[in-house]
């Protein structure tokens, strides 16, 4: 594999336009990455933007701070999936974890992920909250609850994506789920420690940088 077909080429913030999306999306065909990240509002817009091409698109719901209803996010998840996602990126309820509520997690994650059917799941359990003992509980809940991937942070913590992070994932999910590297990776040697940690997908909004550098 090259190093754009594990690149989420990704835009989330508030102030993105509309030509801004047109702009990742171009970017992202242009160089081949795998999927572009948007928001829910340019699901629609992303998807027309890369009708033709092989970029695959994520929607993110539940974003950033993952509080809101579960009814809320499997709606948000369903409309993503009408709209053309591929893929979708879920936030956990980072309060409930801290609460213990462990089976509330699982169950919110379960229904998400027989709403959005065969299209890919990744869990964003956004370890600059949690403990370690909280981030192995919250991949071992995303692996029995049938996700296809465990995912570092949203961007928008206190904190992103780490190597030792990553590694405390890579043993719990093993080969049972992938990883998704997220928040910081801005260059390619930092992109490539990911990649040989076992990482299968890197979101970031550095992707030509990591791309078109050697």
């Amino acid at each position: 594999m090259q190093i754009q077909d594990y690149i989420d080429h990704t835009l989330l913030k508030p102030t993105a336009t509309i030509s801004d999306i047109e702009k990742l999306c171009k970017e992202a065909i242009d160089h081949k990455f795998y999927a572009v990240c948007v928001n829910g509002s340019y699901a629609i817009l992303a998807k027309r933007q890369l009708q033709g091409s092989k970029v695959k698109l994520a929607v993110v719901i539940g974003f950033p701070l993952g509080a809101m209803s579960t009814e809320s996010k499997v709606f948000e998840a369903q409309d993503g999936i009408a709209h053309g996602a591929n893929e979708i990126d879920m936030v956990i309820n980072v309060g409930w974890m801290k609460s213990g509520k462990f089976n509330l997690v699982q169950q919110e994650i379960s229904k998400i992920n027989k709403a959005i059917g065969e299209k890919v799941l990744k869990v964003i359990i956004e370890t600059c909250y949690l403990t370690k003992e909280e981030k192995i509980k919250a991949c071992e809940l995303a692996l029995d609850a049938g996700a296809d991937f465990v995912k570092t942070s949203t961007g928008f913590g206190t904190g992103g994506a780490t190597l030792k992070d990553v590694k405390l994932m890579k043993d719990v999910v093993g080969s049972k789920a992938k990883i998704k590297a997220s928040g910081g990776i801005k260059d390619r040697a930092t992109a490539l420690k990911y990649i040989a940690l076992g990482v299968s997908r890197i979101g970031t909004s550095s992707g030509i940088i990591i791309a078109s550098t050697e």
